[in-house]
């Protein structure tokens, strides 16, 4: 009999881990899934050839390193729940330094794109060691905004670039772009302070999540 008990005690204390051993595989498998279904939407060849460099943009449920749409099922937590995304790239050069952009090209929308370049968020003096990391310590020129593409204005394009920054460059924004986010000169951002080419890009699609 002390045996039996024992058994069912143990059957009974596996049964109430359950939950805890669970919930990590029903969250992996829920993370699969979102992104499955970001995938089956068609990209054209040029949305899905403008990521490369292996930079990866993390939100709470959805992890992106490749160019996608965002699913129907998360564009509210994108535009309204979640803050600024952890920013990880693996390849970065501790000792050097880097820049953050992330902008909308579209907006108001993509046929006329009459306010780009829309800046959501400018980060510079990043350090590589962080960034490689997964973590974005730098000089915060614009605080992140999450996308907010208009009702019925279509999808939108929010990509992301990161640039190694000059030595010894201060990078700043003018009063006149520090006044607005919209119609930002982002090519003459980059000439001024002879980014160059960005290391690496990222980008995905959203609408307006009531759409």
């Amino acid at each position: 009999m002390p045996h039996c008990i024992d058994e069912q005690a143990e059957q009974i204390e596996t049964l109430l881990h359950l939950p805890a051993i669970l919930a990590p595989i029903f969250g992996l498998i829920l993370l699969g899934l979102f992104h499955t279904e970001a995938k089956q939407h068609t990209l054209s060849s040029q949305d899905a050839s403008f990521c490369h460099g292996e930079l990866e943009v993390i939100y709470p449920e959805l992890d992106i390193y490749e160019c996608l749409i965002i699913p129907k099922s998360l564009r509210e937590q994108v535009s309204q729940v979640w803050k600024a995304p952890q920013v990880y790239f693996s390849t970065a050069q501790k000792k050097k330094t880097y820049v953050l952009v992330m902008v909308d090209p579209d907006a108001p929308n993509r046929s006329k794109p009459t306010s780009a370049y829309w800046r959501h968020w400018l980060v510079v003096d990043i350090q590589g060691s962080a960034l490689k990391e997964g973590q974005i310590e730098g000089t915060s020129l614009t605080d992140y905004k999450p996308p907010t593409p208009p009702s019925n204005s279509g999808f939108h394009r929010y990509q992301f670039m990161l640039f190694e920054q000059p030595p010894d460059a201060s990078v700043s924004l003018t009063e006149q772009e520090e006044a607005s986010r919209g119609k930002w000169d982002f090519q003459a951002f980059i000439t001024s302070f002879d980014l160059g080419e960005p290391v690496a890009t990222l980008q995905f699609l959203t609408q307006n999540y009531k759409d």
